[in-house]
C-alpha cells in the first residue's frame, strides 16, 4: 500500500512548532497560576480550539483540495468522539484519587502532552505498517469491530487503578509523600525526592491514554491513508480536551447514549476496512455516517435522559406517632 501525503518536511515541522508554542503559551502565559477553571473559561477555550481546527481545515480545503478537508474533518470528528469518551474515565481516576480541582489542568496538561508523543510514535508505526503490509488493515478492522461491540454491551465506566499491574509497580518501587504538595508532582524533603500523588494521577492517565490509542489510530487509518492528515486530526482532537472535560464535567451524565453512538461508529470504521480492498466507502459517506451516529447519540440522551432513581423514603419519626396518640 502506497502512503502519499500532503505533509512536507517543512509542513511537518511548521505544524509541530505551532502546537509547542500554543502549549507553551497555554501553561506559561494563560494558566501559569494552578486555579479551578471556571465554566465561562471552559466554554470559551473550548470554542477557541474547535475554531482554530475549523480555520486549519479551511486551510487545508484552499490548498490540498476538498478530498484531504474532508478527511480531516471526518477523522476530526472521531477522535473528538472518542476523546469525549476518555473524559468520563478521567473524571472517575479524578474522583478516584480525590485530585482538587484546582490541580487538574496541570495534570491534564501534561498528560495530553505525554500522550500526544505516544500518538505521533503510533501513527508513525501504523503508517510504516500498512505501506509494507497492507493486510494489517484487515485485522486492525477486525479490533474495531470487536472494540465496538464490547463498547456497546459494556454497562459501566468503572475504572479501578489499584488494579493495573503498572500503577502498583509505581507505588511499590517509587518513594511518595502520603498527600498532594500543591501542584507540584515531585518534591524534595530532608534530601530526598518523593513523588506526590499527583505524578501517580498523571501516570495513570497516561496509561489509560496508551489503552485508548490502540483503538483511536486504527479509526483514522479507515478514514485516510495520509498520516499527515492522521497527526494533525489527533492532534487537534487532543488539545481541546482539557477545556472540553471542564465544559463537559458537570453534565457527563446525560450523554448515557453516547457510548452507543461511539461503539456504531468504530463498527462502521472497522468494517470500512475489511471491504476496502473490493469497495471503498466515499469520504462524504463516511463523514455523513460518523456525523449522524454521533450527533443522534446525543439527541437521543437529551431527549431521553436517564431515569433518575426514586429518593428514599425516610422512615416515621417515632416522635410524630408519639403526638398523634397524644391526640
Amino acid at each position: 500500500m502506497e502512503i502519499v501525503t500532503i505533509g512536507t518536511p517543512l509542513l511537518w515541522a511548521g505544524f509541530t512548532l505551532f502546537v509547542l508554542g500554543m502549549l507553551v503559551l497555554d501553561l506559561a502565559v494563560f494558566h501559569r497560576k494552578a486555579h479551578e477553571v471556571g465554566m465561562r473559561e471552559a466554554i470559551g477555550w473550548t470554542v477557541f480550539w474547535v475554531g482554530l481546527a475549523l480555520i486549519f481545515n479551511l486551510g487545508v480545503w484552499n490548498w490540498f483540495g476538498a478530498e484531504r478537508a474532508l478527511e480531516f474533518l471526518t477523522g476530526y470528528f472521531i477522535e473528538k468522539a472518542l476523546s469525549i469518551d476518555n473524559l468520563f474515565i478521567f473524571l472517575v481516576i479524578f474522583s478516584y484519587f480525590s485530585v482538587p480541582k484546582a490541580f487538574q489542568h496541570r495534570v491534564l496538561f501534561w498528560g495530553i502532552l505525554g500522550a500526544l508523543v505516544m500518538r505521533v510514535i503510533f501513527i508513525g508505526v501504523g503508517a510504516v505498517l500498512l505501506q509494507r503490509y497492507h493486510w494489517i488493515i484487515y485485522p486492525f478492522g477486525a479490533l474495531l469491530i470487536w472494540t465496538g461491540v464490547k463498547l456497546l454491551i459494556q454497562r459501566s465506566t468503572e475504572v479501578h487503578p489499584e488494579n493495573n499491574f503498572l500503577i502498583r509497580l509505581f507505588k511499590r518501587f517509587v518513594p511518595m509523600t502520603t498527600d498532594y504538595r500543591g501542584a507540584a508532582f515531585v518534591v524534595i524533603e530532608s534530601g530526598r525526592r518523593y513523588a506526590t500523588p499527583l505524578l501517580l494521577v498523571l501516570v495513570t492517565i497516561e496509561v489509560t491514554d496508551l489503552i485508548f490509542a490502540v483503538d483511536s489510530i486504527p479509526a483514522i487509518f479507515a478514514v485516510t491513508s495520509d498520516p499527515f492528515i492522521v497527526y494533525t486530526s489527533n492532534v487537534f482532537a487532543m488539545l481541546g480536551l482539557r477545556a472540553l472535560y471542564f465544559a463537559l464535567a458537570g453534565v457527563m451524565g446525560k450523554f448515557h447514549y453516547l457510548r452507543v453512538g461511539l461503539a456504531l461508529v468504530l463498527a462502521f470504521v472497522g468494517t470500512k476496512m475489511l471491504i476496502s480492498g473490493f469497495f471503498k466507502i466515499p469520504i462524504v459517506v463516511s463523514l455523513a455516517v460518523v456525523a449522524v451516529l454521533l450527533g443522534g447519540a446525543i439527541a437521543v440522551s437529551l431527549l431521553f435522559p436517564p431515569v433518575q432513581p426514586p429518593l428514599p423514603i425516610p422512615p416515621p419519626d417515632p416522635d410524630d406517632k408519639l403526638d398523634q396518640n397524644r391526640d
